[in-house]
């Protein structure tokens, strides 16, 4: 279940064997999929249904630029919170504060990521739709 703690939306995910390395070490890509699942989830919470989105606009949110610290790895069988914060918002992009911790609170990712809104017929930035994010 998710859960929103003053302006930080927090997403569970449990590590299982295809998000690891034959080790039993999570892959780094996979955190890349931990990430986009806790926006896409923030973005449900707060009523946006992508696909609908999509249909009716012609836009969707695209990963602009990423950079991501790995601190510690996550393990086969962790339960990991993925967080999600707006740090900044403009016309046609918002750049997010992530970051991955296991249960017991330790961080293992620290992630800045912009994503643009971009118009998909055009495939240029187009401005976010007033109202459609609250802040």
């Amino acid at each position: 279940m998710s859960e929103t703690t003053g302006n930080i939306f927090s997403w569970p995910v449990r590590v299982y064997w295809e998000d690891t390395d034959a080790g039993g070490v999570v892959y780094h890509a996979s955190y890349l999929r931990f990430l986009e699942r806790a926006r896409t989830e923030w973005l449900r919470g707060l009523g946006v249904d992508q696909m609908a989105f999509k249909q009716a606009t012609g836009l969707a949110f695209m990963v602009h630029r990423m950079e991501i610290d790995f601190l510690r790895p996550a393990l086969l069988d962790d339960e990991l919170t993925v967080t999600v914060e707006v740090k900044v918002r403009r016309s046609a992009s918002i750049l997010f504060t992530q970051t991955i911790s296991r249960a017991d609170g330790t961080r293992l990712i620290e992630a800045q990521v912009r994503a643009a809104c971009v118009d998909l017929q055009r495939m240029r930035p187009a401005p976010i739709p007033a109202g459609l994010i609250r802040d």
